[in-house]
């Protein structure tokens, strides 16, 4: 999973008062030992009192009291990648850093955008971004995605049985194993829907497979064509790993949003 993630759910919580500002910290902390903060410009410096980047940076504690303040009422994961920029609210500095890095958070209202990018050994820096058109979430329906997932899966066994990594990689299987139970560790809030978790898990592994066939380098028996037929072929699969992991923590957010407004 993504930093981006743990952030959009865990402020989602603390917002409709699920979770305390604490537990925001400690979930990010599973990432970087050290989170700081900065604006993109001194517009978004200014609104939410935060420093820009030639300024030193905030601790995420005072982003949350910002986000707070400015009326923010939800936060929401994109995952955009060339081709496909669903909710990134149109060209910008924040659908630009997004894009490279693979993924943000968006915060709808009040039209921000942030990016988390490594800037040292165990230090993670947020630039919060201006959106500059109000950012639309498009409706993940979560059994829809689901579904999207297993016919991703059938369609690229082809792929994957030709690409046979158990001979090309010895304890290929032990890595993939590997690779889908850190994702497993994640830790997100209770009250987290089972369905959104059963989707992450499976989301995880199909991930866990796809980081591990992509890394495989063209060679021996695979040409420089093969490779290019074999990422064709596993590219709607990508697809539909983010479209679940999106629907499945779009989910999550409206379940426990919906579970704090009732009490």
């Amino acid at each position: 999973m993504y930093p981006s993630a743990t952030l959009a759910v865990w402020t989602s919580a603390w917002l409709h008062g699920v979770a305390a500002s604490d537990d925001v910290l400690d979930a990010l902390a599973a990432w970087a030992e050290m989170h700081e903060v900065v604006a993109d410009d001194d517009g978004t410096a200014t609104m939410l009192e935060l420093p820009t980047a030639t300024e030193r940076a905030a601790q995420p504690a005072l982003l949350l009291g910002a986000l707070r303040r400015v009326g923010t009422e939800g936060a929401w994961l994109v995952l955009p990648t060339p081709g496909d920029v669903r909710g990134l609210g149109g060209p910008g500095p924040f659908a630009s850093e997004a894009l490279r890095v693979g993924h943000g958070v968006v915060l709808p209202e009040p039209g921000l955008g942030l990016v988390p990018e490594t800037v040292a050994d165990g230090v993670i820096r947020w630039t919060v971004f201006d959106v500059p058109s109000k950012p639309h979430i498009p409706e993940l329906s979560l059994g829809d995605a689901e579904h999207g997932l297993t016919t991703a899966l059938r369609d690229a066994a082809g792929a994957l049985t030709t690409l046979d990594l158990a001979n090309h990689r010895p304890g290929v299987r032990d890595e993939i194993k590997a690779r889908a139970a850190s994702a497993h560790r994640a830790r997100w809030p209770d009250g987290m829907p089972p369905r959104s978790l059963r989707v992450l898990q499976r989301a995880n592994d199909v991930a866990a497979i796809l980081d591990v066939a992509n890394e495989d380098e063209p060679g021996g028996a695979l040409s420089a064509s093969a490779a290019h037929r074999r990422a064709e072929a596993l590219r709607p699969l990508s697809h539909a790993v983010r479209t679940a992991r999106c629907a499945a923590l779009d989910e999550a957010v409206r379940v426990l949003s919906d579970h704090a407004d009732r009490h």
